[in-house]
């Protein structure tokens, strides 16, 4: 290669373009992982929807054990739970914003003495809430699903006392005063408060979209544009 060869060719759009490019490949390949997890999710999900109910001390034995609860729907007695003490979880259910209530439930399975119960979403045009009667030990029976929480990122909000952004199961165990929490939330399917019809349990999302298959296409698609692009700028130049 010549010296004006050389001096001609572009290494700042060589670089620039080969930076563009593994950003846009890196994309394409994260959503193809995101298509995997999100296939597992709605196969878990499809199965769920024909599962018996087991019990719940039964299952969390076996987690202390080493087994996996997560997606395994599960019938428990709580005791006091229509009126138990409750935290405000922010949540978004069909578009509308609202709060999800988070009471415990003491249990005898395994390692844990207790368990923190998603009893459902109410909106936030809904001002009022359930009564509250940490005393009451009136037995509630419920069935739900368990399900591991979901971890925060960079971008969620800081909980507080008033309103909790995050599934932090020590910090909502400690602020319930719930003794050896489980690893799990048991998310209700059946009403805690069934004469309370602005509570509605909402355990797991009915239509859960999947279209990474499209967006791994898309940042691939415009990855092969890119090298598109930068071979026609080549071939511009070698002709000038």
């Amino acid at each position: 290669m010549t010296t004006e060869a050389h001096r001609r060719f572009p290494v700042g759009l060589t670089v620039a373009t080969a930076i563009a490019f593994a950003i846009l490949m890196a994309l394409g390949t994260w959503q193809v992982q995101r298509l995997r997890w999100k296939e597992d999710l709605l196969a878990r999900i499809a199965a769920l929807q024909a599962a018996e109910p087991q019990a719940l001390d039964t299952v969390l034995a076996r987690v202390s054990n080493g087994g996996d609860g997560d997606f395994t729907r599960v019938e428990a007695v709580c005791a006091g739970l229509a009126s138990a003490p409750y935290l405000e979880l922010y949540s978004v259910r069909d578009g509308q914003a609202g709060s999800r209530l988070i009471s415990a439930c003491r249990v005898a399975g395994g390692r844990s003495g207790s368990i923190l119960v998603d009893r459902g979403f109410v909106a936030d045009t809904v001002s009022a809430r359930p009564p509250v009667d940490a005393a009451a030990t009136a037995p509630m029976a419920i069935f739900g699903v368990l399900r591991k929480p979901e971890t925060g990122n960079l971008f969620s909000p800081q909980n507080t006392p008033e309103r909790w952004y995050t599934r932090d199961v020590a910090a909502m165990a400690a602020a319930l005063k719930a003794p050896e929490p489980a690893p799990l939330f048991l998310m209700a399917e059946t009403s805690s408060n069934p004469e309370w019809k602005a509570l509605v349990p909402a355990p797991i999302p009915a239509d859960i979209p999947n279209r990474h298959l499209e967006y791994a296409l898309t940042w691939y698609g415009l990855a092969a544009a890119l090298l598109g692009v930068y071979a026609a700028l080549l071939l511009k130049r070698r002709k000038a």
